[in-house]
């Protein structure tokens, strides 16, 4: 059976790496699943969730919350590099709600105050926490 290694690096190091038979992650152009054998390829990620489907087991799949970065796939290595990625495992739900609702107040502030930055990075900050809950939740 073709493979490939699955390597997910962050600001703070090595986060990931396993061979995989397929991973499915998110650009901005839509999702984008890959087998080994892929076509070399660069592209932006999206805040989204990662499926990996690793070779040792046909049931076992790894969920990791990618929070944006560049995905680079040739000769069967698939790098990840984001600002951050976590684990299904090693994500604190508690802590991701608590900065969901953090998240929503920011947004109410600036949008009350019309500070358009704001309310942005505030969206993104969102976006991250659900992300991070939708795949600790699985």
């Amino acid at each position: 059976m073709a493979e490939m290694t699955v390597q997910i690096v962050t600001p703070d190091g090595l986060k990931y790496d396993h061979h995989a038979k397929f991973i499915l992650v998110k650009t901005p152009n839509g999702e984008l699943g890959v087998l080994a054998n892929h076509e070399n390829l660069i592209a932006p990620l999206e805040v989204h969730e990662m499926k990996i489907k690793r070779i040792d087991d046909d049931s076992h799949v790894d969920w990791v919350a990618v929070n944006g970065g560049i995905i680079e796939i040739k000769d069967n290595l698939v790098t990840i590099v984001a600002d951050s990625a976590e684990r299904e495992r090693d994500i604190d739900l508690s802590r991701a709600e608590r900065a969901k609702k953090r998240a929503e107040k920011a947004i109410e502030e600036a949008k009350e105050q019309h500070r358009i930055d704001e309310v942005q990075r505030a969206q993104v900050a969102l976006r991250r926490a659900l992300n991070r809950i939708n795949v600790g939740s699985k």
